[in-house]
């Protein structure tokens, strides 16, 4: 007890610090460990000829994103030191709440993020090295820069702030989210459609993914994940104020996504007289992201409201890009692109500090940000190197052609 009384405010500083650092660097690496989920969801869906390439895509992304935010990527989102000079600063010396070095490993994970929403969409039919160099410009620049206009608070090209304008995204629905599904719009434009899904007469022809049970695995782990997506974005839980919210926000972000589930499948069943798996785990991905941009303020109800707007959303979403021959193998751009979307038009209903307006020209700026330049980094790359490969390797599948190698040799139709 004596101990106790004699407790500097010194001691209860750095406490907090060392907890909120703690705390910071586990959501950091739930975040991390949606990459897996991820990874997990679009091996599921594509067939099984593409598998290795794709689980190769999301590996070398998740490395290439780590690399570039490290050399250029942060400074150009915050300012300050580029980390490769070893500047990590002292903490409590420097008023941080966690470690500087901290902040910079959750941001790095949300840059991953991003980047992986653009791998499913232009799974089965583009070149991978293509895809990788595409990764470089999205996460040492493309994502930063619009980075540095919302969560760095810096002046658009120096005409305006979004804050000033009430814009706010609390966990990335739209910072995140939005600009990967962009990224992702942009790439699909180029590249095309795959061999067969699309008839000339106007048909569209289904192409199921290999496996349903590691897709679901997949979702179950981005759910998982996303506890540390919106949870850190709290940013602190050393007191009873910020205990509290990241509490709310866990159950926010939960109770979305069982919203979204719920929902998907009843849309689904009166559309197509089935319970579609696909729609229902797209179904929790979509809720995920309409509650990501406001986690912090509504109530259990209103989040599991919102949760289920996203999963009716994005079942019509989906039906509709297919309906205009934009082939997303995963529903990457329906899930986080027009729910994103979504996402931050409903901060506003619960969050009285943020503004239609805002949130609209924020949606504008990001959106046409990432599209404009995404687009004309694909079309210099297609020029350069080429997107997509030959006709011959997309029916063989890239696996071979890609990667030399088949994630199911065994099951191979074409061994000898």
């Amino acid at each position: 007890m004596e101990e106790l009384l004699n407790t500097t405010a010194g001691d209860v500083t750095q406490l907090k610090y060392a907890l909120d650092t703690f705390y910071f660097l586990v959501c950091g690496a739930l975040v991390m460990w949606m990459a897996a989920g991820f990874a997990m969801l679009e091996a599921g869906l594509v067939r099984a000829k593409n598998t290795t390439e794709i689980l190769t895509k999301n590996i070398a992304l998740f490395a290439i994103a780590c690399i570039m935010y490290f050399v250029s990527g942060y400074a150009i989102m915050y300012g300050g030191e580029y980390f490769l000079t070893g500047i990590t600063g002292d903490g409590v010396a420097d008023d941080w709440t966690y470690a500087p070095s901290a902040d910079f490993f959750f941001q790095v994970v949300f840059v991953a993020t991003a980047m992986s929403i653009v791998s499913g969409a232009v799974a089965e039919r583009m070149k991978l090295w293509s895809f990788l160099l595409f990764a470089v410009v999205m996460t040492g620049f493309i994502y930063p820069m619009e980075g540095s206009w919302t969560w760095g608070g810096n002046a658009v090209f120096g005409m305006y702030t979004l804050g000033d304008l009430g814009f706010s995204d609390f966990a990335g629905s739209g910072i995140v989210h939005m600009a990967g599904a962009a990224a992702a719009l942009a790439g699909v434009l180029v590249l095309g459609a795959r061999k067969g899904k699309y008839g000339k007469n106007g048909e569209i022809n289904a192409i199921p993914g290999a496996n349903l049970p590691m897709a679901t695995l997949g979702t179950f782990i981005l759910w998982l994940g996303w506890f540390g997506f919106n949870g850190g974005s709290v940013l602190a839980t050393s007191d009873v104020e910020n205990s509290n919210a990241v509490a709310v926000v866990f159950m926010n972000t939960n109770a979305a996504a069982a919203g979204g589930v719920v929902a998907a499948m009843i849309v689904a069943r009166i559309l197509f007289g089935k319970a579609d798996l696909t729609m229902a785990l797209n179904g929790a991905l979509a809720g995920l992201v309409a509650i990501t941009a406001e986690p912090s303020t509504p109530s259990a109800l209103q989040a599991t409201i919102f949760g289920a707007l996203g999963g009716v959303l994005v079942v019509f979403s989906i039906i509709t890009l297919d309906k205009m021959k934009i082939d997303d193998p995963v529903g990457a751009i329906s899930v986080h692109g027009v729910v994103g979307l979504l996402g931050l038009l409903l901060v506003p209903v619960t969050n009285d500090g943020s503004s239609f307006s805002g949130q609209i020209i924020g949606a504008l700026t990001i959106f046409i940000w990432v599209f404009v330049v995404s687009l004309i980094v694909w079309f210099v790359i297609k020029a350069i190197m080429g997107v997509r490969v030959s006709e011959e390797e997309e029916y063989e599948g890239v696996d071979l052609s890609e990667c030399g190698m088949e994630a199911y040799p065994e099951f191979a139709s074409n061994k000898k």
